[in-house]
């Protein structure tokens, strides 16, 4: 028997024990599953038996009215059923999920709808023990609309990191957006966040105030005022009260320029694959190859991916046109199905190329995209490292950009969805998996840097630093930037990730904050690679 987390809200509580649903996915089927619709009336399913995902589509038993967002038409939603959003799901399911042999097939007339999807999974294991598919989600269509076009997510503008990898436990600030709540109250990195709505988050000692905390730090209602008291890397400790406001995110925030005395290093923080990281990634290209760069860090320890076609913008934009040149950035391998045909688009499977010239995100399509021709880069990374992120550090090998990678494990990803809506739903199945142009692609225990420690993937030049909380982002003297600086210099690593520099600040229960890795809740969708139909 597998206990599968299910991630059923817009933040990914499942990493860090936050909001927690474990279903019971062992064999078997009828009411002994959660979720099961009064009664339990079944349907007239026949195992194994299934009709095209398209004679159920748009079924709803709550059908919607008005313009769909992503169409710009009218809601094509008829009168329904359940069950008959449930016949879409397995339908779709077993023509385009990647192990779609692996699922057990059970009558979709005994379960709610979000409770049957979470069953449309694989149970297998990989060899290291973990789910082969841990990734399985659903967003709300219209959460899911603003999250792609425009990163547009309500909250204060801090990115939580979790210390302890959930509550009760340390939450630090990893990164503030620029003009939010959470800068107007003077939060900036390594802020440490001590009671939240009244409720001490290192003691959390009842549901009711675990419910309460994550409440306060992910609300889900603009225009309410929470209190919360924190502590400044200062030691300051003071209270705060912060209105909850719809945040858009800044995807390519922080742009420096390093002079050294080996030439300039430019520096990018890249937060997130969304649709105005197009523009953007231009200007920062722009503004770096001005400056006369000889080589980049690139900051993508907060970033859970998005768009795959972002990501191969910004990877021919590191690279330039000469390694790249008729290469595969990457390469779809749907389920044995559909060897030759995308399952979802109809169209003949081609490559996904080195894209050079824009593709509509944000700017205008087929424009030229500005490049550094590089034949190295350096990735900062953590285990919030995801997807499409780690689809650039994949795709530059593959044509021999040399990446070098300074932090600590990504998080194993080399798999993808497009997103199939019904009824008022975004659903994600895992559909394909990526290889690069040497057909490689199998990184499920993600990319580690070559001293890396505990459960290593598969390795990467580079050296194992841990998270730095006591220096903002792109300080040369943040532990993983200042690794980077001193390995291009053809100095060593410093030890291993989990050893910090004496005198290091500590937060109050004790924890190095230049030693640390954290997990980063964002929207399940800022953590995948999505592709476009």
């Amino acid at each position: 028997m597998i206990d599968r987390q299910r991630i059923s809200t817009t933040y990914s509580y499942g990493i860090v024990s936050l909001a927690l649903v474990t279903l019971a996915a062992c064999g078997g089927g009828g009411n002994s599953f959660n979720g099961a619709p009064p009664g339990g009336a079944g349907s007239d399913w026949t195992q194994g038996v299934f009709l095209d995902a398209s004679t159920f589509a748009a079924h709803c038993a709550s059908p919607r009215s008005g313009i769909d967002p992503f169409t710009g038409q009218p809601f094509l939603d008829i009168q329904g059923t359940a069950t008959d959003e449930n016949n879409f799901l397995r339908s779709h399911s077993n023509n385009t999920y990647l192990w779609y042999n692996e699922i057990t097939d059970r009558d979709p007339g005994l379960f709610a709808t979000l409770p049957y999807f979470d069953l449309l999974v694989t149970e297998a294991t990989t060899a290291s023990g973990q789910l082969k598919d841990k990734f399985h989600f659903t967003i709300p269509s219209d959460e899911f609309f603003e999250l792609s076009q425009s990163g547009i997510t309500v909250g204060y503008g801090a990115l939580w990191v979790f210390l302890s990898g959930g509550l009760p436990g340390e939450v630090v600030v990893g990164f503030t957006e620029p003009n939010s709540a959470a800068t107007a109250a003077g939060l900036a990195r390594g802020a440490q966040v001590l009671i939240a709505d009244g409720v001490d988050l290192a003691t959390v000692p009842t549901q009711a105030d675990f419910d309460i905390a994550v409440a306060a730090l992910f609300p889900s209602q603009a225009g309410l005022a929470i209190d919360f008291t924190v502590r400044d890397l200062d030691g300051t400790q003071r209270d705060i009260t912060m209105t909850t406001a719809s945040v858009t995110s800044t995807p390519v925030p922080k742009v420096n320029t390093i002079p050294t005395a080996t030439g300039n290093v430019g520096y990018m923080q890249f937060n997130d694959h969304i649709a105005t990281a197009e523009s953007g990634l231009i200007d920062a290209v722009n503004q770096l190859s001005a400056t006369g760069i000889t080589d980049l860090v690139v900051d993508l320890r907060y970033n859970g991916g998005g768009f795959l076609d972002i990501a191969s913008e910004f990877a021919y934009m590191i690279a330039g046109p000469i390694p790249t040149a008729g290469m595969i950035f990457e390469t779809l391998v749907f389920n044995d199905k559909h060897p030759v045909t995308d399952p979802v688009t109809g169209q003949a499977l081609i490559p996904t190329p080195f894209h050079t010239t824009t593709l509509g995100f944000d700017v205008a399509p087929g424009q030229a995209l500005p490049t550094l021709g590089l034949s190295r880069v350096f990735v900062l990374t953590g285990p919030n490292t995801c997807s499409a992120s780690e689809s650039i550090m994949n795709s530059l090998e593959g044509v021999n950009v040399e990446v070098i990678q300074i932090g600590s494990t990504t998080c194993g990803k080399p798999y993808g969805f497009y997103p199939a809506e019904n009824c008022g739903t975004t659903y994600f199945t895992i559909q394909f998996s990526g290889e690069n142009n040497k057909g490689f692609g199998d990184y499920t225990d993600g990319f580690s840097p070559t001293n890396q420690t505990g459960v290593v993937g598969t390795i990467v030049p580079g050296c194992s630093v841990a998270d730095d909380f006591s220096h903002a982002l792109g300080d040369p003297l943040e532990s993983r930037l200042a690794a980077a600086l001193l390995y291009r210099d053809g100095q060593p690593c410093p030890a291993a990730s989990g050893i910090a520099p004496p005198g290091a600040f500590k937060t109050s229960a004790g924890s190095d904050l230049a030693a640390v890795d954290g997990i980063a809740p964002k929207s399940v969708w800022h953590q995948n690679r999505i592709m476009r139909r």
